[in-house]
């Protein structure tokens, strides 16, 4: 599953195994990414807290589908197969019209994205993709870019902080190994943890 060690069901402490069942989804699975922390279960949730801070929050004002393009994109850039592959899956499972799906994962696996996105939305991947591949060479133009396409600063918040998560999340699975072995992909566990549990961790 990964590179470095992982604790296993009967060395997990009290602690961990609740922290497991507040993860755990509607089949009873913790995604890999998240048993990689299982060393430090404070980094987990903090990962957790971020994560759905980031994704799922009821004050973010942007789609979350069209968080998850972000979210494929930055991970295919990164050539992180792992978070590629769970967050095309919960994409899928987000857009009810299957077609428009196809039309969407095709746009997102060029440089530069194109239709079915419209203008703005393909502004973001500009600004995605120099935040992801050089982002010390990202300035000010690049976010008035941004507002320039009718998004705001709240939004464009929303827009850094996805991109930045992905970012993060990439190297932890790249840098540690883990692999997506035995997991059922696209269960994403806003589902199945109530995230006010998580606003405060």
């Amino acid at each position: 599953m990964s590179w470095i060690k992982v604790k296993t069901e009967n060395e997990m402490d009290a602690d961990l195994q609740r922290l497991y069942a507040r993860l755990a989804d509607s089949n009873g699975q913790v995604d890999n990414v998240l048993q990689i922390h299982s060393l430090r279960p404070h980094t987990l949730e903090a990962h957790m807290a971020l994560y759905k801070a980031t994704m799922h929050h009821s004050h973010n004002s942007l789609p979350v589908w069209f968080l998850e393009c972000i979210g494929v994109y930055v991970s295919r850039m990164n050539s992180c197969e792992y978070c590629d592959k769970h967050h095309t899956a919960g994409l899928q499972r987000l857009i009810a019209d299957q077609q428009r799906f196809a039309e969407l994962n095709d746009a997102l696996q060029i440089a530069s994205p194109g239709e079915p996105f419209d203008s703005a939305q393909q502004a973001v991947f500009a600004y995605v993709r120099k935040l992801t591949i050089a982002p010390a060479e990202i300035t000010q133009q690049d976010v008035q870019q941004l507002q320039q396409a009718g998004y705001s600063d709240g939004e464009i918040l929303e827009i850094n902080q996805v991109a930045a998560y992905y970012a993060y999340v990439n190297r932890v699975v790249l840098g540690l190994g883990v692999s997506i072995s035995g997991e059922q992909l696209g269960m994403s566990p806003e589902n199945d943890t109530d995230m006010n549990n998580w606003s405060h961790t």
